[in-house]
Order: C-alpha cells, then sequence, then structure tokens
C-alpha cells in the first residue's frame, strides 16, 4: 500500500499525448457504444476513486444517478492536484482530464498500486461525455472546471473556499454523448442493478470501503445501497454461496511476493501482494472471479491460473500422501477440482498488463507463481489440519472424476447415436429457414406454433429464420447430458443452431449471425426466456461471449387517435402503467385515445409484428452479456434451484428488464 501521508502533486503527473483518438474510435478505449459500454464509463471513473482508497487516502465513495440520467462520481480522497504542471504549464486538474496517458500512476510516486496503467479513463469518459463538470476540494478551495466533447471551456477555477473540516476529494459529474452512445436517450439507460452489483464486488476486495450507490431517478424517494464488508473475500466467498451447501469452511489468505520489474529503464524490486478465498459445495458447477487491482478480469488472466494450478496441485499430493489416490490412478485435473468450487483471488500489482484498456485479462507471467506460491502454503496447511474436511474434498474429486469419466463414455456413445444432431446434417421439420448464409442472417426462437406462425409470415424470408418451440423446454441448469439431447425441443434448437454444445461448441459452424429469443411479456414468457437463457448460459456460452445472443422487445401498447397509431415500448426503471401515462399526457385528448395493451405475440397480426419486433430499421434488441460473473452465477443458481417462491418473485419483477445479467 501507497503511505497515506505521501501527498499527490503535480510532480507525480507525466504528460504523453491528446485525446482525439478516443471519439474516433470509442470501443478502443470504452469496449463499445453498446449499454455495456455506457456504463463501462462509471467503472472508469469510479476505478480512479478506488486507487486512492489503495493509497490511503480514501475511505468513502458515493456514486448518484440523477433524475436526467447525469452520473456523479465523488470520493473522500486527495482530489486531483490543480497547481500549473511542471511540464505543460495548465493547470493539472486539466492535463489529467485532457491529455490521453497523463496521470499520476506512471511515475510510481503517489500511486504503488492502481487498476488505472494506461491513464486512459477519466479522460476517455470526458471525451465521450456531452458535457463533464470536474470539481476537487483541496488547498483549501473548491475548484471547478467544464468540459464539452472533452473540451474545456474555460480555466480552473477556485470557485469558494472549503469550508472547515470539511473533507477533501474529487467529484466528476458526466452526462454520456447520444452522438457517441446513439441508444442512450430511447433504448438504454443507467441500470441499477447493474451498477450495485459491481460496487459490491469493489467493497468486498476493497476492505474498509464504504460505497453509496443513489438513484434519483426513483419516485417519491430516492433508491440507495451502500456497501462495505469488513470481512473481504472470505465475505464475498459465503455471500456467493448462499444459497448452496457448503462442504467446509472458507479457506482464504492473504500474503506478499517480491520481484523485479522493469521501471522507467532500471531494474527495481517490487512487492505484490496477494489474497484469495475459496470453499467447495454440494452444487456442479464453479464459479470462478479474478481481479487485479481491484478491477474483476472477466477473461481471468495469470492470477487465475495460478489459483488453479495450486489447488489442483495441492489436492493430488494430499490425495496421494492419504492413499486416496493409488499408484495406479491418473492425478485429478482441473476438470476434477473445479467441479463445485467458488473461488476468488485478487492482486495488487505495482505494473498490471492487461489485455485491453477494458482489463478483461490480466497477462503478468510472474503473478502465476506468486498466486500458486501462496494459495499452496495456506491450503496444504489447512487439509493437514482438517483431516474431516479434506476427506470430504477428496472425495467430491473422486466422485467428479467418476463422472467425468463416465460422462466421456456416454458423450462418445451419444455423439454417435445422435452424430446427425450434433454435426447438423439434419434440420428440425419446424425451421422456416432463410434462404441467405452469413453473419447478417437471423434466427428467431419464438414461444409456441401461434406465435411462430405469425413469425413466419411477418419475416424477411431473405434472412430471417424461425423456430417455434413448444411449451416449456427442459430445465437444463439442473438435468443430465442425456436428459438435454433427449428433449426434443433441444434437439430442435441444437440442430438448427449447428454449432454443437459444450466441448464441442464451434462458432464457426453456427449457421445464423445472431440468435433472437421472442417471447411474450406475460409471466410464462419470462419463463421461457428463462430457461433458454440458462441453456445457451450453461451449454453455449461463447455464443454470449461472442455477442450472439440478443432479446427481442414487443411493443408494450398500441395507441391509436384519429386514425395515427404509435407503439411504445418498455424502459428501464419505468413501471407499465407510467408508461402508459406519459404516452396519453403527449396526446389533446387523452380520453379519445384507443389502448391496446399486447399481452402476447399472438395479439399482433404479421404486418404488426414485422413493423414494432422484427424490422431492423424500427425495432429494438436487448444484447445479452456475461459482464457480472457473480450476479449471473446467483440468478441462474436462485432461478433453477428447488425454492419456487424467489423464482416466481424474480420473473415478475425482473422479466423485462433492459439489460439481462447471465
Amino acid at each position: 500500500m501507497t503511505d497515506p501521508q505521501r501527498q499527490q502533486t503535480g510532480q507525480d503527473i507525466r504528460a504523453l499525448e491528446g485525446l482525439e483518438a478516443v471519439r474516433l474510435r470509442p470501443g478502443m478505449y470504452i469496449g463499445g457504444t453498446d449499454v455495456h459500454a455506457l456504463h463501462h464509463l462509471v467503472y472508469e471513473v469510479v476505478d480512479n476513486a478506488i486507487d486512492e482508497a489503495m493509497a490511503g487516502r480514501c475511505d468513502f465513495i458515493q456514486v448518484v444517478i440523477h433524475p436526467d440520467s447525469s452520473i456523479t462520481v465523488s470520493d473522500n480522497g486527495g482530489g486531483i492536484p490543480v497547481e500549473k504542471h511542471w511540464q505543460k504549464g495548465i493547470s493539472t486538474l486539466e492535463l489529467v482530464m485532457t491529455s490521453l496517458h497523463a496521470g499520476g500512476k506512471f511515475g510510481g510516486g503517489a500511486y504503488k498500486v492502481s487498476g488505472g496503467l494506461h491513464g486512459v479513463g477519466v479522460k476517455a469518459v470526458n471525451a465521450v461525455s456531452e458535457w463533464l463538470i470536474a470539481e476537487v476540494h483541496r488547498d483549501g478551495y473548491i475548484w471547478q472546471q467544464r468540459y464539452v466533447r472533452g473540451e474545456p471551456q474555460g480555466e480552473v477555477q477556485a470557485i469558494q473556499p472549503l469550508p472547515e473540516g470539511a473533507p477533501t476529494g474529487t467529484h466528476i459529474t458526466f452526462y454520456p454523448d447520444a452522438l457517441i452512445f446513439e441508444g442512450v436517450r430511447r433504448d438504454f439507460d443507467f441500470n441499477f442493478k447493474t451498477l450495485a452489483d459491481r460496487f459490491r464486488e469493489m467493497a468486498y476486495v476493497t476492505r474498509g470501503v464504504t460505497i453509496r450507490l443513489v438513484d434519483e431517478r426513483e419516485k417519491p424517494l430516492p433508491r440507495e445501497m451502500t456497501f462495505y464488508f469488513e470481512g473481504g473475500l472470505r465475505s464475498f466467498v459465503r455471500y456467493l454461496n448462499r444459497h448452496r451447501d457448503a462442504i467446509h469452511e472458507v479457506v482464504s489468505g492473504m500474503g506478499e511476493h517480491r520481484f523485479t520489474m522493469m521501471a522507467e529503464g532500471r531494474e527495481i524490486e517490487a512487492t505484490m501482494e496477494v489474497e484469495f478465498a475459496f470453499q467447495y459445495t454440494d452444487s456442479t458447477n464453479t464459479t470462478e472471479l479474478a481481479f487485479a487491482n481491484t478491477i474483476n478480469t472477466p477473461d481471468g488472466g495469470t492470477h487465475q491460473t495460478g489459483l488453479r494450478t495450486a489447488i489442483t496441485r495441492v489436492i493430488n499430493t494430499y490425495a496421494r500422501k492419504m492413499g486416496f489416490l493409488k499408484e495406479r490412478d491418473a492425478n485429478f485435473t482441473g476438470r476434477h477440482t473445479l467441479e463445485g468450487l467458488t473461488a476468488i483471488v485478487s492482486v495488487r500489482h505495482p505494473a498490471p498488463q492487461f489485455e485491453s484498456q477494458t482489463k478483461v485479462k490480466l497477462m503478468n507471467a510472474e503473478v502465476s507463481a506468486a498466486v500458486s506460491s501462496v494459495v499452496s502454503e495456506v491450503f496444504s496447511e489447512f487439509l493437514e489440519n482438517n483431516p474431516r474436511e479434506a476427506r470430504k474434498i477428496v472425495e467430491k474429486c473422486l466422485s467428479a472424476m467418476r463422472i467425468q469419466d463416465a460422462l466421456d463414455k456416454q458423450r462418445e456413445l451419444l455423439l454417435g447415436e445422435r452424430k446427425s444432431l450434433l454435426a447438423n446434417t439434419t434440420l428440425p421439420g419446424k425451421l422456416a429457414d432463410c434462404s441467405d448464409r452469413g453473419l447478417a442472417t437471423e434466427l428467431f426462437i419464438v414461444e409456441g406454433d401461434s406465435a411462430g406462425g405469425s413469425a413466419k409470415q411477418a419475416r424477411d424470408r431473405h434472412f430471417q429464420a424461425i423456430l417455434p418451440l413448444r411449451g416449456k423446454i427442459l430445465n437444463t441448469e439442473r438435468a443430465t447430458l442425456n436428459r438435454i439431447l433427449d428433449s426434443q425441443e433441444i434437439k430442435a434448437l441444437i440442430a438448427a443452431l449447428g454449432t454443437g454444445i459444450r466441448e464441442d461448441f464451434n462458432i464457426e459452424k453456427m449457421r445464423y449471425g445472431r440468435v433472437i429469443i421472442l417471447t411474450d411479456a406475460d409471466v410464462d414468457g419470462a419463463h421461457i426466456r428463462t430457461l433458454l437463457l440458462t441453456f445457451f448460459y450453461r451449454y453455449m456460452p461463447d455464443l454470449i461471449r461472442e455477442k450472439r445472443l440478443y432479446i427481442a422487445q414487443p411493443p408494450l401498447f398500441r395507441l391509436e387517435y384519429r386514425k395515427q397509431v404509435r407503439y411504445f415500448y418498455p424502459e428501464p426503471n419505468v413501471k407499465e402503467e407510467q408508461l402508459l401515462a406519459r404516452a396519453l399526457a403527449n396526446y389533446p385528448e387523452p380520453d379519445k385515445v384507443v389502448v391496446q395493451r399486447y399481452k402476447g405475440l399472438g395479439e399482433m397480426n404479421a404486418e404488426q409484428l414485422w413493423e414494432t419486433t422484427m424490422n431492423p430499421a424500427n425495432r429494438t434488441l436487448l444484447l445479452v452479456t456475461s459482464e457480472d460473473a457473480a450476479a449471473a452465477d446467483q440468478t441462474f443458481e436462485m432461478l433453477m434451484g428447488p425454492a419456487v417462491p424467489p423464482r416466481r418473485k424474480f420473473i415478475i419483477q425482473h422479466s423485462k428488464e433492459a439489460t439481462l445479467d447471465i
């Protein structure tokens, strides 16, 4: 950790280059221009506040969603320096907000550990915002500068003295630019749950820091959630396993690892911190989370590799020592030791190397050995001191090995018997295929034959295919591979896509550019949609990772007034009755408006279904993402588990959310 007494100054800021490229190619800096990237803007600003926390200068962060959907991120850290910069002769605040790769994280002075390796985050947010206000509380004053699309609108000014005893800190308020995020005003908005889940993660990983989220869009009172967890990763693992039966206490530990690294052309001694926690449950599913300098790296990296390697090696060593594995037995592999495991690893590295600015994967080679060393020491001691729990863990791995061996044999048999299914030599008879091929084509999965008939009439036969599914498909969260492949609806779906499933999945063999789930807006439709999402999540996860899975948004209402027809669609954080009331308020004679509420796809004729839901020029599609792995796994565990009431409550409340984290 950085010495909290070490005050950041203008000398700590290194200027490298300007901002122009961000607006030109936002995908390189914030990962795109969709709803995922919209939320990434908030994460970038909050990451800066977390860096202050890791430097020991901040213990409170607040994020406010204002009624106009602008965002304010505040912290009680030291505040961005405002004095003139020693290289550039302008305010350091302006340099930090407008010069790409300028920041206090390059020289190694004010920050020993930081998530902002690239020095891009907050200025990328500035570049893609319609407007941004940076306010700094430090040096006895409140300083402020306003920007429009990244351009400063005047110099940094002291607007008033800082009240005596008031905390220092940085306050960033921004509004995303609709020229960059084309759907920001109509199709998507900041999602409270998505942000809350992310900040919950951050609070677990950054022990001792309070993060508060406030949504002022909620009426009559703002919605608030506050996150503070003294237990760190141990508490996080318990939270993730709250719907599962654990077979032992959480194994956790932390340690430091010294290594040499190059910095500014010379070799220096450095230290990285490693923290981990894991626990086995009676589930067959694996939940892994990996963080680098508090940043969630969804694609893992060397820290995750080190954790997996250590767990597998320690279990093998113990199992052979205690006679669970005989001389003729093969070692456990990750396939066996990962089953039922909930594991989190977090490293703090002075120079993290990420795969990209969006920081999805950690690349530092030295991290793997460091993590493996720390985990091995703690886990070996745990097994030696807790023989009863050790036996349970090894027996679970033995069970997983036996099941995997049996499944491998069964799979070979099933693949042989169903070769035509998985190789896609025979398409299902109910499939209404399209004539074109390639990424521009679409497969609509439609609920029921009735709606399927309307969709078949409505579609553009050149690039849109229709696959109707009857009734409730199999609950794939709890079903075996054999039962899944015996389901007629699942067979039809696998055959239509042509990709195969699980280890045999090949995105290159996919027969369509995208898959679109189209169901009714009622509870049954939500249930079918959830079951489909479960199938894709468990058996075709690359479909989600490659951004090839979408959910269609049929309209909720059809309003007709004086022969003029308008359709109204679901909006995030807006209830149906509020949406209707707002729509009717736009008419001079609301009582003369004919309102039709669509409860099912079958209530629309083919022309209406095309114009409102299937026509690329008019429709709204929701991209299915896996951004929040922890919340995703918990949602599926709860939805597909044996307890019915929480599942029904969730389906009713969330069936039409604008962003589905799965």
